[in-house]
């Protein structure tokens, strides 16, 4: 009987010795995807605050860019006042500027 007892005391220690190892591998490995959990979590937080973050608003756009043809005529009407004495040579100058700097 002392065999059997030895046995069987021999066999608890072993499944007890196991028992605590593979609680601490589970433990560890907890913790290690409780971890990884928690990053995954995080960037996906970042990552969808910037899909959600609002544009940036465009900057003001200028003042329409006239085409040649708008720019000819007023250019024709600048000189048809000019001729008809509304404006004088000055006036004409600084209007003609303006025309062909916008």
């Amino acid at each position: 009987m002392p065999g059997l007892l030895r046995g069987l005391a021999r066999t608890a220690a072993v499944a007890g010795t196991a028992t605590a190892v593979a609680g601490r591998v589970r433990r560890r490995q907890d913790e290690k995807f409780a971890q990884r959990d928690a990053d995954t979590a995080v960037q996906r937080d970042q990552a969808y605050a910037a899909e959600t973050a609002p544009a940036p608003e465009p900057e003001p756009a200028g003042p329409p860019v006239s085409n040649t043809t708008d720019r000819l005529e007023q250019l024709k009407t600048l000189g048809e006042l000019k001729q008809s004495g509304v404006l004088t040579e000055a006036e004409f100058e600084a209007q003609k500027a303006k025309i062909l700097a916008g």
